[in-house]
């Protein structure tokens, strides 16, 4: 893909006061007056940026800053990992400009939320254009990138249980049971490795990368091998990991109710210890079923005994 940057600032059209009768033009004069110094105090730049995508070499993609994103934030935006995989993923085998039935003329960046010096959040608006209707197809973008989920589940004597958190969740309001889970911190790719961070700082256990099983690799290939909790509005994709071992009563009853998470990074987590059996019903967290599910059928399956 050619990434042709242009920065540039282009200044509104102003609005022209229509020439008026002379009797109307005395009367209002001092509206007149007014109304083009407000202009001329309002006059502000936009920023921005072109790129030329392979699979529509006729229509440059233009991209801008929504008002109130700043040049930093911008350059931030069109630079960072999870832009440039948005910008790989529209032009993939199933991808909407794959056939050319469908073009991106324009992406508003809207918002830019930094975690130290990189993007951790960014939300644009994508302008994706149906070719035989001239229709817009939904495009509103929260991308927040790759993320793991961990199911932990601990045999104690003759019984299994898994391991949850329960935090607080700002955007839905409300207590939440869910599984271990996190997002990449870096570029990497590191999925395993950040499956066994989040672990450590959310439970406490210490697991070693042989110990994973990655339930998400046994989906068909041209699935990429990870889930979409929400694709509707959000880019997050999912790697889904098992964890199976053997503990004693008294480790289970430590892990119940155990305090744990990153405190100085606002993580108030409680863990909780379900009985497996009936952990479906337990929660209504997304990434709990999608694990569940992905574990039995490869059960079923034979891919894990």
């Amino acid at each position: 893909m050619q990434l042709l940057p242009v920065y540039r600032r282009i200044l509104p059209i102003k609005f022209f006061v229509n020439q008026l009768t002379t009797p109307t033009r005395h009367l209002h004069k001092a509206t007149q007056i007014i109304a083009l110094k407000m202009t001329s105090e309002s006059t502000a730049t936009q920023l921005t940026h072109t790129i030329t995508l392979p699979g529509q070499l006729d229509q440059p993609l233009t991209v801008v800053a929504a008002a109130g994103v700043s040049d930093t934030d911008f350059r931030n935006a069109i630079e960072c990992s999870l832009f440039k995989q948005w910008l790989k993923n529209i032009q993939t085998e199933n991808g909407p400009l794959s056939n050319g039935a469908m073009s991106v003329r324009q992406v508003i960046i809207q918002g830019v939320d930094m975690f130290g010096k990189r993007v951790g959040f960014l939300k644009f608006k994508a302008d994706v254009i149906d070719k035989e209707t001239g229709n817009k197809i939904p495009g509103i973008v929260f991308a927040r990138g790759p993320a793991v989920a961990v199911l932990i589940l601990l045999e104690s004597d003759g019984e299994t249980y898994a391991v949850l958190t329960e935090q607080v969740r700002v955007p839905v309001g409300k207590l939440v049971l869910e599984l271990p889970a996190g997002m990449l911190d870096d570029d990497n790719g590191d999925i395993v490795g950040t499956a066994v961070r989040e672990v450590q700082e959310e439970t406490g256990l210490h697991l070693n990368l042989e110990d994973l099983v990655d339930l998400t690799a046994f989906l068909d290939p041209s699935t990429g091998c990870r889930v979409f909790p929400s694709p509707g509005g959000c880019d997050e994709d999912l790697g889904v990991f098992l964890y199976r071992g053997s503990v004693d009563k008294e480790k289970i009853k430590q892990l119940q109710g155990k305090e744990t998470g990153l405190r100085d990074d606002g993580e108030l987590i409680r863990l909780r210890v379900v009985a497996y059996n009936n952990l479906w019903r337990m929660t209504p967290d997304a990434k709990t079923l999608m694990a569940i599910a992905l574990y039995e059928m490869a059960k079923r399956d034979g891919f894990l005994k």
